[in-house]
Parts: C-alpha cells; structure tokens; sequence
C-alpha cells in the first residue's frame, strides 16, 4: 500500500514530484507573490494537503513566524512535515479539509494538488470548509489537476502530460502507471467546475491565476 495519496512515498515525494508534475516548483512561487498582493502581511495560515511542507517552510520564511496549522491525511508526510518545520510553532492535524474547519481563523487557506483525489459531494464540503475557515478578506488558494472542457482536450493533455514526465526523467512504465490514476484516484474537473464550486461556497472574487497542461491555480477572496 501506499503510504498517502500520491504517485510516490512520501519520503520520496520533494525529489520527484517535480518528475511527474511540470513546473511545480512555480506553484509556490505563485502562491507567494498573490498572498503579497492579496493579503501583503499575513497572521495565520492554515495548509491542507500540507504534504511535505515545502510551501509553509518557504511562506514562514517569506512572512515570518504566524498561525500556522499543517493538516495532511497521511501520517508519513506530516512526519516530514514536522520534522523540516522543526524550528515553527505549528498546529499538525490527521485529516483532510473535507474534515476539518476552523471558522473565522485564518488569513490564508492554500489547498495545493489536494482536493483533486475527492468526489464531487468531499469536493464540496472541502471547499466549503476552506471558505468558512477564512477570516473575512481573507484568501483561498488551490491548485489542481484539471479536465480540459472537451474529450480531446483531455486525450492532447494526457499526451502532452506523459512526454512531459518522460523528458523529467521517469521510466515509460511508470509514466504509464500515474496516467492510468486520471479519472479513477484522480478525479479532476474541469475550471469552469471550479469557478463554479468556489462562488457556491460563497467567495466574493473568485480567478484563475494560473494554468499550465494539466493544472490550474485557482483563488477565491472571502
């Protein structure tokens, strides 16, 4: 069995998942600079699927000490976790957002390559939690693997997706073996499924900041 959701053990996962999903390393990138221009000095932050904690480690850095709860639903990356963010004060909690809501805390909720493993009903519930969770004015953040709006899309993304992992480094065959989770372990959606998601729970500005292949970044303001 696999010790959390992903493709990769998590003592594995900061060495390869740039591997499998192109340009992640930008993901945090991103994050950072929309909190900067969003919420410019935050007090708390709440990660759901904090997985490794790369994106708290470089946020605490960027902004200094705040609130801080790291929420993961696999024991092995919030181990990690615990153990790179050693120095921090933080909160650590054995769940998914689809589970957990700390109403009216935080100044900035990121759900990173997270809620793509839901069905539509947790999907909901997770986002709603992330909505509740944010103080007013606060910012959601999400990235996700997307389904492009047509059959062929998807068929041209998945081709593209597959090059891509191979040209990183990662065998044929298990290129083949993380494909074959789209549409089973991975239930991705479309972003006008998103978009619509986000204004049902109830965020007031709701964008699309990034996207690139097969995943999207996704911002809702409170």
């Amino acid at each position: 069995m696999r010790d959390n959701k992903t493709s990769q053990a998590a003592n594995e996962y900061d060495a390869n998942v740039h591997k499998t999903i192109p340009r992640y390393p930008l993901f945090h990138e991103e994050i950072l600079d929309l909190v900067k221009a969003a919420v410019p000095q935050p007090q708390s932050w709440f990660d759901t699927g904090c997985g490794t904690g790369t994106l708290l480690e470089k946020a605490l850095e960027c902004f200094g000490q705040m609130q801080v709860v790291a929420a993961d639903p696999a024991e092995n990356m919030l181990s990690i976790t615990r153990e790179k963010l050693m120095n921090y004060d933080i909160t650590y909690r054995l769940a998914g957002s689809e589970e957990l809501c700390y109403p009216d805390s935080f100044d900035v909720v990121t759900a990173i390559m997270a809620h793509h493993y839901l069905n539509e009903e947790l999907r909901i519930q997770a986002t709603q939690n992330c909505y509740k969770t944010l103080k007013q004015g606060g910012v959601y953040i999400t990235f996700e693997t997307i389904r492009p709006s047509t059959e062929r899309g998807t068929q041209i993304g998945l081709k593209r997706w597959q090059t891509a992992q191979v040209l990183n480094g990662k065998s044929p065959a298990s290129v083949e073996k993380h494909i074959s989770r789209y549409g089973s372990e991975l239930l991705p959606i479309t972003i006008e499924a998103h978009i619509k998601i986000l204004k049902e729970a109830g965020f007031s500005t709701v964008e699309t900041f990034w996207v690139s292949g097969m995943q999207a970044g996704l911002y809702g303001i409170k």
